[in-house]
């Protein structure tokens, strides 16, 4: 067969083509100041406060500025290991990039190679666990951590943190929304800030408050405005008499069990095991947002990480396709997803739960790694509530997060000054 001879133009176009065929993979990373996983090897992102405690990785990815101890923890599906650097970059309150420059915030240079790494241990999908511990910075607010590979836009995972300090007051008003309230479905507390000596030129501009409700940022609150304000006494009084600072209480969330590979726990179905990995369904779920409260503990949609089998569940525990199933006699007007702080709550493609006409239920595949889940079923309709499928009462157990931001004259940021957590109906 003749082959066909390629002009030099020709031969230069086509070379041109191939070393750029990589290109659009580094455009698609777009740098977003949001939890958020740049590649689907990336699994089990944990940032959390190091201090000693057996459970340090169910606190919020906050720390404070005398004590810095934000560790970060990920698996990468991955047989080689890669050169991972991390970043940080400082925020303000809204979580937009501040005017700070690297020299500003860091002591070294704003580059640290991912050199803590460990193999996985006798599991089906092999993976390598990096942990890092991040550097102490020189200022309190918000930070967006970045982990990438080699090149800053090789993009792998992004992580939001706090450095805070405790320059501020806050007391809580204890009388909740509740029966004869505003909402039965709602939660709100109203409560007190006294800023002490700071000198506040203008309260109304120079500090915002933020809340957030179990580690999520999707219903996150932003800049709450004082009721009054009593310059006086250094206080800000936050009273919220309607309902446009409520947060739903939800329901406590479902949960399920399988730190055990070998005898699964509750909530459990089948699991395959002559599938690598295996593939465990759980028990078969159905709406309750019609259904009274009924009280239990749950770990505010978080998750941990385990294995029963056998030790060192960090590199041991294996990963394993779970089926979700939701019966639902007809499909939403809408989209459903499955949520929970082992997907960060987002309602993202690969969360988003298909309707099986043939089975009358939702359904949905997640590849996780071995431990105990709490998740929830979230609706996105024109029509009906995110909260429609699991109900809302302001019995529910919830964990608020209120973190107050100061932007003074010099350096012309926003410091995170007080930061506080405040359980609610705790058990």
């Amino acid at each position: 067969m003749k082959v066909p001879r390629i002009s030099a133009p020709g031969l230069i176009i086509l070379v041109f083509i191939t070393l750029n065929s990589k290109l659009p993979l580094f455009a698609q990373k777009e740098l977003s100041f949001t939890d958020k996983v740049y590649e689907p090897q990336i699994k089990t992102v944990l940032l959390y406060p190091s201090v000693g405690g057996t459970q340090d990785f169910l606190q919020p990815s906050a720390t404070p500025f005398n004590s810095q101890t934000l560790l970060l923890e990920f698996d990468d599906l991955q047989d080689n290991r890669n050169n991972y650097y991390a970043k940080l970059i400082h925020c303000n309150y809204d979580w937009s990039k501040s005017k700070l420059m690297d020299l500003d915030f860091m002591e070294n240079y704003n580059e640290f190679q991912l050199n803590d790494y460990t193999f996985s241990n006798s599991t089906y999908s092999r993976y390598i666990h990096y942990r890092f511990q991040v550097p102490a910075v020189k200022y309190t607010g918000n930070y967006l951590l970045i982990v990438y590979r080699d090149d800053q836009k090789d993009l792998i995972l992004s992580k939001r943190m706090m450095v805070f300090d405790s320059q501020v007051g806050l007391t809580k008003d204890d009388r909740m929304l509740g029966t004869g309230t505003l909402n039965r479905a709602n939660q709100q507390f109203n409560f007190v800030l006294d800023y002490g000596d700071i000198q506040v030129i203008n309260p109304m501009e120079s500090i915002h408050v933020n809340m957030r409700q179990n580690q999520r940022w999707d219903n996150a609150k932003y800049n709450l405005q004082p009721t009054y304000i009593r310059e006086s006494d250094s206080e800000l009084d936050y009273r919220f008499i309607d309902d446009s600072w409520q947060f739903n209480g939800g329901n406590e969330f479902r949960f399920a069990d399988f730190r055990s590979l070998n005898s699964p726990g509750q909530n459990t179905g089948r699991i395959n095991k002559t599938l690598k990995p295996y593939e465990l369904y759980l028990a078969i779920d159905e709406p309750r947002g019609e259904q009274a409260y009924a009280q239990y503990k749950d770990l505010d949609g978080n998750y941990i990480v385990d294995n029963l089998d056998y030790g060192e569940p960090v590199i041991t525990a294996n990963y394993l396709y779970v089926n979700f199933t939701l019966k639902c006699a007809n499909p939403y007007n809408g989209d459903v997803y499955v949520v929970g702080k082992f997907n960060d709550f987002q309602r993202t493609e690969e969360n988003k739960m298909r309707y099986n006409s043939s089975t009358g239920a939702y359904e949905s595949r997640q590849f996780v790694k071995q431990g105990w889940y709490d998740f929830q079923y979230v609706l996105e309709s024109k029509t009906q509530p995110p909260i429609a499928i699991e109900g809302s009462h302001f019995e529910t157990e919830n964990v608020y997060e209120i973190a107050i931001y100061y932007r003074p004259f010099r350096p012309n940021v926003d410091l995170l000054i007080g930061y506080y957590l405040i359980p609610v109906n705790p058990r």
